[in-house]
């Protein structure tokens, strides 16, 4: 049992400010982000840039878990392929390179890559936290296919999830070598 776990009550909390049923989603959301950052803790430069043949570093996943954030928040959400200016400053780099792999982000320290997240979260949290339930609910049509922001919610906890996985692996990878 997680030593956090003890005498505390395991329930599903509420972001304020917002509806109800928005705030239970980025309360998931912000706890699968705090967890991100406590596996992160202690990581040097060496682990954060380590990559196995044909694999992604650290640096590159955390990079690709701002990088989807915001285009499922912009693109999907907002409805929009303009990103405003202080995120694209953000998000200088491709998400893939012309082979469809993962851009490579090294050399970024691990303080750059919580300030991209930090930052990046923001923006999704103040744009959710403004919304009314009926346009959370509302389905937006894609070319190939629809969703409702919160979906895309749903959607962006079980992806930064999975990748902390695999960023745990990368890191005991690493720190075996």
């Amino acid at each position: 049992m997680r030593e956090d776990w003890d005498n505390k009550p395991l329930t599903i909390e509420i972001v304020e400010g917002c509806a109800p049923e928005i705030g239970r989603l980025l309360w998931q959301l912000e706890v699968t982000r705090e967890r991100l950052k406590e596996k992160l803790a202690g990581l040097d430069q060496a682990t954060l840039d380590f990559a196995l043949p044909n694999e992604n570093s650290i640096g590159t996943l955390l990079y690709h878990i701002a990088a989807i954030e915001m285009s499922w928040l912009y693109e999907e959400v907002v409805e929009t392929t303009v990103f405003p200016p202080e995120v694209n400053e953000l998000m200088c780099y491709d998400v893939r390179d012309d082979a469809g792999r993962l851009t490579v982000v090294n050399g970024r320290s691990l303080d750059q890559h919580l300030h991209t997240l930090d930052r990046t979260r923001h923006y999704l949290l103040t744009h959710f936290q403004q919304m009314d339930i009926a346009n959370f609910r509302r389905v937006r049509q894609m070319e190939n296919y629809s969703c409702t922001p919160e979906w895309v919610l749903h959607h962006l906890i079980q992806h930064e999830a999975e990748h902390r996985g695999q960023i745990m692996t990368i890191r005991t990878q690493a720190e075996q070598k």
